[in-house]
């Protein structure tokens, strides 16, 4: 299991290693340990090395894909009371064809048994702008986790989530990531892709089985690094972030795409 160290900011894009192949992680060998332990930690630098591999121009607009987490509207829902959440929204279907179809814009629902804090009621966020949701980056991505997804489940139709999540922190108040705590999202898998992490300390994600244990920690912090797990096996949370300079304004951007096994459209 590799353990990233916390220490970068940036939202830079690293490029992609010049052979490719170097530091990409076959796909037979990610299911086998998603399988094995119903969760990985992929670097950043395997997952663009994947996702090239779809489409060599994937990245053509990350620029404007990171700078959008700068335009999410605060989420007015959370029980907690918190004001450190800002997100968008938008769903899509993917067919066992491989076309993916973006839906018509939709509250996101789940029940009180996957969100103790939130879940019971609809909320509704404002959809992820036309441009990035219709762009290389976030359609690779989105494509990449299918393709997981198909493998986990062959020959499936999947109802689709995408979140763009911003959590923000101050020194008298911390920011919670998942202030649910330790959860599944009561789906079928799940791609979490560090986008930007900037003046902040902890925000480690953990990894637990369904009875509870303890399976593994690490901490997304270059832009690419991404979670994956298998939510039929494993359980995930993220611990609370604070600002590494109190000064300064602290913010943690994540992508977080699910993936749900939908009946066939007749």
């Amino acid at each position: 299991m590799n353990t990233p160290a916390d220490q970068h900011d940036e939202s830079v894009m690293p490029e992609v290693p010049s052979r490719p192949g170097d530091a990409r992680k076959p796909l037979e060998k990610l299911m086998s340990h998603l399988h094995g332990e119903g969760f990985c930690f992929m670097p950043g630098a395997e997952l663009r090395a994947n996702l090239a591999a779809r489409d060599a121009a994937w990245d053509a607009d990350w620029q404007r894909f990171a700078a959008s987490w700068s335009d999410l509207d605060l989420d007015r829902y959370m029980a907690d009371g918190g004001r450190y959440r800002r997100r968008r929204y938008a769903t899509l279907s993917g067919a066992p064809s491989g076309a993916i179809t973006l839906e018509p814009h939709q509250p996101h629902y789940q029940s009180l048994d996957y969100n103790r804090l939130n879940g019971g009621v609809a909320r509704y966020f404002e959809p992820i702008l036309d441009e990035v949701v219709s762009g290389p980056t976030l359609q690779a991505v989105i494509g990449y986790g299918f393709d997981i997804f198909a493998n986990l489940h062959p020959a499936q139709h999947a109802h689709i989530e995408v979140h763009q999540f911003r959590i923000e922190a101050r020194l008298d108040a911390a920011g919670r990531p998942t202030p649910e705590g330790i959860h599944r999202d009561g789906v079928d898998f799940v791609l979490v892709m560090m986008v930007r992490r900037e003046n902040v300390e902890s925000g480690t994600t953990e990894t637990f089985d369904l009875q509870g244990n303890r399976l593994a920690a690490f901490t997304l912090t270059d832009p690419g690094d991404t979670a994956l797990v298998d939510d039929q096996r494993a359980m995930h949370g993220v611990t609370p972030i604070q600002p590494r300079d109190p000064s300064r304004p602290a913010w943690r951007d994540v992508l977080v795409v699910t993936y749900r096994r939908k009946p066939a459209v007749s």
